[in-house]
């Protein structure tokens, strides 16, 4: 009897000791300066793994001519600037004065039809939603639908006006139903030339009418178009030919698109035409073929025509010497990120689209693509959308093909010490 007490006894004791310890980890855990910091409480809850689509960026400036891509061919003489891109890896393919500071008359409009898609992904904007048109942007020049001061119209009817027809007016009344008044959206558009590294733009309005201080170049140009390429149903829009608005009206106007290689070129699909006296004929062309899209810029140019010819010159290089080859799918998961003491605990990282790497055809041959996930060693909250958390490094069997950074696609706050008390306690059961 006096050893079964004494053993009963030495398991309450160990027990205790067992408690004890578990609770001196949980102090020293929830007083350590990380912890300090996050004054969270019991109302805090414990948030799900991050399940996101993951940012990854183009490869470093110098991939194309690095590895060969980049052609020293002039595919553009008459062109005071011009570029060629990848739309998928943001590779440069041919460029021309690419980072000069020029003006970009009507081609601007890219980055008005991008924050515009950027409303409507959000739900803040909605396609049947109904603009009424200003004074204002009623008396806008140059190309435009004709809206009356006070006429009303939706948001998709004016979208079809800015990237069909190069609206003015259009423009203008969506910049004043998403800010408030163009002097704010314009704003909004030199916040976003920042967001995405574009550090030789600057807009003064909205339109690309001629104004001071209102410049951009090749590149930039077709960084943002790449960009606004993301919101994939604003081709249904730029790739029309002809439509209609006022249709059910006894003035119905008749829209034809200002860029005619949607109708001409195979695969041409979109994006934004340009002309003032100082900018000339401007263009940011794109076309896909299969699952190769690229973008072409030229700014400068004597005329309609001959702009119209370089841009085909340069889709047809493109498409007959390059090519793309998958290495993510589209939502393919391809790696965990531990986050120490966040909200949430891990990032699990999906492809928001699919993923290539641009090869020349000729060397598109016995291949064997690989790719390798570098992650940061200890990401410690808090985690700021579009940090560096990592790389994908692409191979085709030992030759390097590319090196893309990875970014947080959200942000990820510092857990409370509630959350952090659970976790522990998790933890030290599993461990016992």
């Amino acid at each position: 009897m006096r050893l079964t007490g004494l053993r009963a006894w030495n398991r309450e004791q160990a027990g205790r000791i067992v408690w004890g310890i578990m609770v001196i980890a949980l102090l020293l855990t929830l007083l350590s300066p990380a912890a300090q910091a996050d004054h969270g409480g019991p109302h805090d809850e414990e948030e799900p793994t991050a399940e996101s689509s993951i940012e990854t960026r183009a490869p470093s400036a110098d991939h194309a001519a690095r590895t060969g891509l980049k052609t020293e061919n002039n595919l553009s003489p008459n062109a005071h600037s011009a570029i060629l891109m990848d739309a998928d890896t943001g590779t440069v393919i041919f460029e021309k004065n690419p980072h000069e500071k020029l003006p970009p008359a009507s081609i601007t409009k890219v980055m008005t039809m991008l924050l515009v898609m950027e409303e409507l992904d959000k739900g803040a904007l909605k396609m049947d939603e109904q603009v009424t048109a200003s004074e204002y942007a009623a008396s806008m020049g140059g190309s435009q639908i004709f809206l009356e001061p006070g006429e009303s119209m939706t948001v998709e009817d004016l979208l079809k006006g800015v990237a069909m027809a190069s609206g003015n007016d259009a423009t203008v009344a969506l910049a004043e139903k998403i800010a408030g008044s163009e002097e704010i959206f314009i704003r909004m558009m030199n916040d976003k030339a920042k967001q995405l590294g574009l550090k030789n733009t600057h807009f003064s309005n909205t339109n690309g009418l001629p104004a001071e201080d209102h410049y951009t170049t090749a590149y930039d140009i077709a960084v943002m178009s790449r960009e606004l390429l993301k919101h994939e149903e604003i081709v249904q829009f730029t790739s029309k030919y002809q439509d209609y608005l006022r249709k059910d009206t006894d003035k119905p106007f008749w829209l034809v698109n200002t860029n005619k290689l949607v109708r001409f070129y195979d695969g041409a699909d979109g994006l934004k035409t340009g002309y003032t006296s100082e900018a000339k004929f401007c263009l940011s062309a794109t076309a896909r073929r299969g699952n190769f899209r690229v973008i072409a810029v030229v700014l400068g140019e004597p005329n309609t025509k001959t702009r119209n010819a370089e841009v085909t010159s340069m889709f047809n290089f493109a498409f007959s010497q390059y090519t793309n080859v998958p290495i993510v799918k589209d939502g393919e998961q391809f790696g965990i990120v531990k986050v120490e003491k966040g909200k949430q605990s891990e990032i699990v990282l999906k492809a928001e689209r699919p993923y290539s790497v641009l090869m020349r055809k000729s060397e598109a041959t016995d291949l064997n693509i690989r790719h390798e996930l570098v992650l940061a060693d200890q990401l410690k909250a808090p985690v700021k959308k579009g940090q560096e958390i990592g790389k994908l490094l692409v191979y085709n069997k030992e030759q390097s093909l590319g090196e893309y950074a990875l970014y947080a696609p959200d942000d990820i706050d510092k857990a409370g010490w509630w959350t952090l008390m659970k976790r522990t306690m998790a933890k030290l059961a599993f461990m016992e």
